[in-house]
């Protein structure tokens, strides 16, 4: 009896089996001689990237869900979560800073067409924000460009936002509700005077809106501070993978994910 419970308690859910932690701490491993000391940092900060990403699917699923279900207290919850989880990607690049342009390249040479350009969670997350652009996934890896190709092809948060606020009671184009949701979503201006309505008498539903903004904003910012330490790091020299490194992001910039959300502010 007693061998019996001692070998029940030796299987015991505890920290490190929980969360893997043995497991976790083999999945980095620098390719430089010695190896370089600031490989580590490098492979630890883009798989926590990583993990975020998958918790930002997560929650954006989620936050659809609550928008479709027309239930605005849990949207505001989870949207005000992602906003958090943006913060956190952003002030992940003030560590990868602290790593020099010639600490870099200590170890680049090892990388050789791996990319940050590469990461097939990162894609999908644009394909959930509603880019509609088959480039995005054309050099990912079959089964990654399957699952980007999918999202591509369901609706995106956007999409969610609007059932939202016709189901909030306010006009939005039958034409616009059963779109093709494979196609680029593009700003409308009858939208734009249902969201203008809807800030103006529905304080609630007013404030997920505000919450997309913060998102959106969140979006801009982590793009932006990606562009300058790519600068910082190997100015305009092409990028790994084959992307034209920091020319190729600064094109990202300044592209609103919800743009009849930014539309509005000129008619307050």
């Amino acid at each position: 009896m007693n061998n019996r419970a001692e070998s029940g308690a030796d299987k015991a859910l505890n920290y490190s089996s929980y969360l893997k932690v043995d497991e976790l701490l083999q999945l980095q491993q620098p390719l430089s001689e010695g190896p370089e000391h600031d490989e580590l940092l490098f492979i630890v900060i883009h798989q926590t990237y990583e993990l975020w990403f998958k918790e930002l699917i997560h929650e954006f699923i989620g936050a659809q869900r609550a928008l479709e279900s027309v239930d605005a207290h849990r949207a505001l919850a989870i949207l005000g979560r992602i906003r958090t989880i943006l913060k956190i990607c952003v002030a992940q690049i003030d560590i990868l800073e602290t790593m020099t342009p010639l600490q870099f390249n200590s170890f680049r040479n090892r990388l050789g067409e791996s990319s940050g350009f590469q990461s097939a969670q990162f894609r999908e997350v644009e394909a959930l924000l509603g880019r509609r652009d088959g480039r995005a996934a054309a050099h990912l890896l079959p089964e990654d460009r399957k699952r980007v190709e999918y999202w591509m092809a369901q609706p995106a948060l956007w999409d969610s936002v609007l059932r939202f606020v016709s189901g909030r009671g306010f006009k939005i184009p039958s034409a616009i509700l059963n779109r093709d949701v494979s196609k680029a979503y593009e700003s409308d201006q009858m939208v734009q005077a249902s969201l203008i309505e809807l800030h103006r008498t529905d304080p609630e539903a007013a404030l997920v809106c505000e919450r997309l903004v913060d998102i959106d904003e969140g979006l801009q910012e982590w793009r932006y501070r990606h562009v300058k330490m790519v600068e910082r790091t190997i100015g305009r020299k092409t990028g790994t993978g084959g992307s034209t490194g920091a020319d190729y992001l600064r094109n990202t910039l300044f592209n609103p994910t919800f743009p009849d959300l930014w539309e509005i502010r000129n008619s307050f």
